[in-house]
This record gives C-alpha cells, structure tokens and sequence, in this order.
C-alpha cells in the first residue's frame, strides 16, 4: 500500500474509533459509580435485564435497530427515567442502533420531581415550554395541569449526541413504534391494565416502586434519587450485557 494511502488508512481509523459519544464528565462520574454497584442488583432482576439484553442482540446481529418502550400509567416518572437511562447506558457501552421511547396508558406530564433527579446526577435538561405551570423558586414544584400543560423537554448526556425530547404520551402514540419493539412494564399497574401490547415483538415486566409515594415530604429528593440510580443501575447492567454477547 502507497504510504499516502496508508496514512489516509490509519487517520481514518483512528477518526473512527474517536466516534464514541461520551457523556458530559459530571454524568460519566455518576454512570462509573451506578457501575461499580452491579452486586446490589437481584439475581431474578438480572435474569429479566438478560431477556432483554438478548433480545437486544438478537435484533442488532440481524441488522435491525432494537427499538426498547417504557411503559407505565402515567409517563410521568418511571418510564421517562427508565427511556433516558437507557439510551445513555447503550451509548456507554457503544452499542449502536438503540432507540429508546417511554409512554404510558394515559398521557399526563413529565414530572419536575423527576426531572430534577436526572439534573443532579448531571444531564442537561432545557427549561420547559411557558406555558407550563412550574415555579422553580418554589421547592416543590406546582403542580401541572396535564390538561393544559404537557411541556416538552430536550434531555442531552452529551454535547456530542442529539437530544431526547421528552413529553408525556400514551405508548402507541408518536414517536412511539408501533410494529417491531420490546415493551418494558415499568409499573405493576400498568402490568396489569396491558396484558397484551399490540406490536411487541417482546414483552417484559420491570416494574420500580413509584417515588410517587414520598412527594411533598421530607424523603422526596432522596427517594428520587434513590430510583433514577436503582434505574441507572440497572440500565448499565442491560447494556453491559448486550455488549458482552455482541463480543
């Protein structure tokens, strides 16, 4: 090979190889220590993280996009933590082709409790619309009207990687897929409200207990914090293992 050639080679490489986006360095803090906690997971809860590793896997060695939806009543909490979580663990592990959704079996907001959580383990989150009904010098935010407000939100892990604009919807609704996705109970409630999701290719329970629980008492910041990490954690575990059965 010509050494121009060669060289052309090897910086084209190397180009290739620096493509991997990588979250903001206050996040990738929080991600190494969510990491390191993989033990605290449960062995029946592995096994379901697995399923859909494997699922995962399945999907991309065929060349097809592995398209992951969070679903819980409300898209208000649990399934928005679970979707950005998600879509930054697959890309701390590089593995491609992930595209993550949430909804839930009504539309309402999401939540600012939950959002707040997302803040302070690092992402970058826009302010809401106007019209939204939120007053951030309060500590605890107003409550939104989901008749009226449902205000939209860009979610970024990395200066590098576009947004994801969070909104609450129900599952079948835009953007979400209808055909080709595994659908991710994340509550009990909507566990059972949909025994059947109509174009999952796999359907699975995870369902989280609701931080909803602790709002306006003195627990909340921490058991908010309490899920997004146990949702961290357990996101990190996914991909790690979609990453090792890709290998």
């Amino acid at each position: 090979m010509p050494p121009l050639i060669a060289s052309i080679a090897v910086l084209t490489t190397a180009l290739a190889a620096d493509n991997t986006v990588r979250p903001n360095p206050s996040l990738e803090k929080y991600i190494e220590s969510r990491a390191a906690e993989f033990d605290l997971i449960p062995e029946d809860r592995k096994e379901q993280l697995t399923q859909i590793a494997l699922y995962v896997r399945g999907r991309l060695n065929s060349n097809q996009p592995a398209k992951l939806t969070f679903i819980c009543t409300h898209n208000s909490r649990r399934s928005h933590l679970a979707q950005i979580w998600a879509k930054t663990a697959a890309a701390h592990f590089d593995v491609p082709n992930i595209e993550t959704f949430s909804g839930g079996t009504e539309a309402t907001a999401f939540n600012p409790r939950a959002i707040a959580a997302l803040r302070r383990a690092g992402f970058e989150i826009s302010s809401p619309e106007p019209t939204a009904n939120i007053n951030p010098a309060k500590n605890n935010p107003a409550k939104i009207n989901p008749a009226k407000d449902n205000p939209r939100y860009q979610v970024r892990f990395a200066d590098s990687a576009s947004p994801l604009e969070c909104f609450s919807k129900v599952y079948n609704e835009p953007p979400n897929p209808k055909s080709d996705f595994c659908a991710i109970m994340t509550c009990s409630q909507a566990d059972q409200s949909c025994p059947i999701v109509t174009g999952a290719s796999l359907r699975i329970a995870i369902p989280y207990d609701d931080p909803k629980a602790f709002d306006n008492t003195p627990e909340e910041t921490l058991k908010y914090d309490e899920r997004s990490q146990q949702i961290a954690r357990e996101m990190l575990y996914l991909f790690s293992t979609a990453k090792t059965r890709l290998e």
